[in-house]
Order: structure tokens, then sequence, then C-alpha cells
């Protein structure tokens, strides 16, 4: 098998050079804007493409309001934050996930809770986390769930969208409904990607976009936070803008607030990426299905995107036999010039979150011995076949 996966990501991208799992694109108008931002001399987070980039994020996703930050890891600390998680607060989420999703967890000072994923999604399962609530949780007096032992509050859940593949949102917001837990999407992984027709990132109050240099479209750093109402959004915008109040020459903050906001030559490029956005999804979906048709005789599951959903397919897994399997295929593949890799360890394996809470993990012990991410770059080539 190694073999024929090296020989077909070698004709899919036409090279005998290293190739990785997922390179930036830049063939638009990334140099134009980019220098069009070096000739203004707004380089910083005021400047035209700031704007146009969060408007073009609020077109294509039909958000109400799109605030750009430095980083995914920033736009999900601060969606937490408007959330209203608070230091020692418990956060539902999935240990087979980013580390990002649980450093932001921190930064807020509230604890994981781990629940486990679906196979079919690769994210947090509706049925183990209304199991894990049904055992662990009870309303207070004033309608929140609180933990039956500790008695700390369980403030939000946080799905991650893994590798594009959107979750059971309806199922997940009906749990969330009956234990009044916030749904806030870790969507990092999932700009164009949508769940029965909706954009995931649109159901939660507060969601959570990266544009990371190996992401779908990329800022080179960046993030968004994408909010469902204007208002909420407005006030999001502020906090990141370190809660300064608008004044031609006088500095007054009023409120906390954090110094996140994305700079106008990263969204310069943000801006040209968005250009061709729907060029790079087209492309990965047939990447995908020829990945399909490599794997479909053979003892390798393919990850295809859940019935329910369309996937951007931002990084296209296996799943392997068996972890011998597994590390002989990513061994060979590498040492080939193939990039191929394991999925991240799971989250409380790590040695901050070791003692964290958790469920049965029973799925994503399954998946982390098993899953391989293969080549997942758009190219031109993809465009003949």
């Amino acid at each position: 098998m190694h073999k024929k996966l090296v020989d077909f990501v070698r004709d899919i991208y036409q090279t005998q050079e290293f190739v990785p799992l997922h390179a930036p694109t830049f063939g638009g108008n990334e140099k134009k804007y980019v220098n069009n931002t070096l000739d203004s001399t707004f380089v910083s987070s005021v400047g035209q493409y700031v704007d146009q980039f969060e408007q073009q994020i609020e077109a294509y996703t039909g958000t109400a309001k799109a605030i750009a930050t430095v980083n995914g890891t920033a736009a999900l600390h601060t969606a937490l934050y408007m959330a209203g998680v608070k230091s020692g607060d418990l956060v539902i989420t999935q240990a087979l996930t980013f580390v990002a999703t649980c450093n932001a967890l921190y930064y807020m000072g509230a604890e994981p809770v781990f629940v486990d994923v679906s196979k079919v999604s690769l994210g947090l399962c509706p049925k183990a986390l209304a199991c894990y609530l049904e055992e662990y949780a009870y309303i207070n007096n004033d309608g929140f769930s609180q933990h039956k032992v500790t008695q700390q509050v369980f403030r939000a859940v946080v799905p991650m969208h893994t590798f594009g593949h959107p979750v059971e949102l309806d199922e997940l917001m009906t749990v969330c409904a009956k234990w009044n837990i916030a749904l806030v999407e870790d969507a990092a992984e999932s700009l164009g990607s949508f769940y029965k027709g909706q954009h995931t990132g649109t159901f939660g109050s507060f969601s959570a976009v990266s544009f990371n240099g190996n992401k779908v479209i990329t800022t080179g750093g960046g993030g968004m936070v994408l909010c469902k109402n204007y208002d909420e959004g407005m006030h999001t915008k502020h906090v990141t803008t370190t809660a300064k109040v608008p004044h031609p020459y006088e500095f007054f903050h009023d409120e906390p607030g954090f110094n996140y906001r994305l700079p106008n030559l990263n969204a310069a490029l943000g801006c040209a990426q968005m250009e061709v956005l729907p060029t790079f999804l087209k492309q990965k979906r047939t990447l995908a299905l020829q990945y399909k048709n490599l794997f479909k005789d053979s003892d390798f599951k393919f990850i295809e995107e859940p019935e329910y959903a369309q996937s951007n397919y931002w990084l296209n897994a296996i799943i392997c036999p068996d972890v011998a399997s597994r590390e002989i295929l990513i061994k060979k593949t590498n040492k080939n010039g193939v990039m191929t890799r394991p999925i991240w360890k799971l989250m409380h394996r790590l040695p901050m979150f070791e003692n964290a809470k958790r469920g049965s993990l029973e799925n994503s012990e399954f998946i982390e011995a098993r899953l391989i991410n293969i080549p997942s770059s758009p190219s031109i080539n993809l465009d003949k076949l």
C-alpha cells in the first residue's frame, strides 16, 4: 500500500520532490493586495483589507458578524470569553483534537471535560455527551448545569469539526438546550464545510475559524470569530481591540480587552485567498474522490464526509487495519518523500490535561491508534481529472 500511495501522490502533484501534508497555494491577487497594503503604509490592524476580509467571511458563511483575529487560538479564546466561560468552569470537549482547543480553555481558567467522538464525523458524539451529563450533571435552582460532585458549572460544549467534517449539530444543540449549556464551535478546520446546507461555525452564538498556513485558505497566521448576533459581534470587535473607546487622541478603555486584531497585511492575503476558495474546494473534493477509489478494494478505510454534510476535506485521512500497519505506512511513505502523519495524541495523554475529567473514550482511542492523514493540498493538476 505504501508504494501505491507514494506513486498516486506523485502522479497527482506531478513532482518527485518532497510532498507536504497541506501547502498553501498562491496564484491569484495575493501579491497585488499585499503590495497595495505596503504602499498604503497601513500594515497593522487598521486598513481596508481587514474590513473587506470580514465582509467576505460574513457573506460566505452567512454569519451576522465576523471579527478577524491574529490566529485561530485567539479567535477561540475570544469566543469562549464572549460566551461567558469563567475561571473554574467546566467545558466539555473532545480528547481527539488539536491542543489549541484545550489551550484556549486554559487561558480562561476553565477545565476541560473529555467526551468521546463519533466514528462517522470524528467529532464530539451527541450520545456520549448526553450520557456523560445524565451521569454527572444536575440542573441547579438557577437553571444551570452543575457537576454532582465538584459543584462546578458546565458552562460550554466545544465540538471540533475534525479535518473539516461537520459534527452532528442538531443533536448536540438539543443536548445543550436541555442542559442550558452554551455551544461554541471550534470550526478552525472547517471553512467551506456545511451541515445540512448551513455553514459550520454559525450554529453556536460564537465560533472560531483558523487561517493558519496549512488551512484551506491562509492569511499566514489569522483567525475569525463568527458571531450569530450583530450587536454581540460589535462588542466582540471592541473587546479584541483592547476595548478602546474611539477618540481622536485620548486613550480610554472601558473594560478588559485583548490585543487580538488581525493586521491589514495578513487580511490582504486573506481577501485574495477568498477569491479562489471555490476553486480550492472543488479541487479538494476531486482529490478526495480519487483517494476513495484508491483505497476502495483495500483494508484501509478512507474517511468520507457524513451523509448529512458537505465537507471541505481539509485533511484527507484513512483508518488502518491495526497499529502495526499504520506504523509501517507512515514510516515508508515519509522515507519516500511523501508526508503522512498520525492524528494528534489524545489530550488526556498530555501532562497538563492528564487529570481532566472524562467519560469513556473508546472511539477516540480506536481512531488515535489507526488514523493517518495523507497529502491534501489543492492543485491545478486536479482540474484535469
